[in-house]
């Protein structure tokens, strides 16, 4: 199975972000999973990668030809496509991929979540989600989640549609049971 894991690019954070994402790639392609990713180097993208990479797992980067500069685009990728767009890509980025994974990560992380998230809700795609919550970092997105189904902004049956988990083979293991 290619599982899809958007995350920040960002390569100044805890280390704890990045130790934690590269556990869950090594442990991907362990269980023989693949890895469909925006290609980046750095941040959780690259850590996804570097893990899947140590262990010779399959990895496809989708990005933009406009990131194609000198050490943004992670270099070992076993297949790499560019796009002309961000919405291309994370078209690609969903039809390469049977799950989702969201690592930590800013706006643009938020935002493809949030795309992914709508499109389940909306019945467009049937896929495990899951919210990698390394060191609490997705509580306050789990209790917004919340708050907008108090609030009526949302259905309640819209909590369900993805999971928030801290433990890389406990999620694995809820994509590959995913029914």
């Amino acid at each position: 199975m290619n599982i899809c894991i958007y995350g920040a690019s960002s390569a100044q954070l805890e280390q704890i972000y990045y130790d934690k994402t590269e556990e869950l790639g090594k442990i991907m392609a362990k269980r023989g999973h693949g890895l469909v990713f925006g290609g980046g180097a750095t941040g959780m993208m690259g850590a996804a990668a570097r893990g899947v990479d140590a262990e010779g797992g399959y990895i496809l980067g989708i990005a933009p030809r406009f990131f194609d500069k000198p050490g943004v685009l992670y270099q070992n990728c076993s297949e790499f496509i560019f796009t002309d767009t961000m919405r291309e890509r994370k078209k690609l980025l969903e039809e390469r991929s049977d799950a989702t994974i969201v690592a930590p990560g800013g706006i643009g992380t938020y935002e493809e979540f949030f795309e992914i998230l709508t499109l389940k809700s909306l019945q467009r795609l049937d896929r495990p989600i899951v919210l990698y919550n390394i060191n609490g970092y997705y509580d306050g997105m789990e209790v917004l989640l919340r708050h907008t189904a108090d609030e009526k902004f949302m259905d309640s049956s819209n909590l369900k549609l993805c999971e928030f988990m801290d433990d890389p083979e406990e999620i694995l293991s809820y994509i590959e049971n995913y029914r």
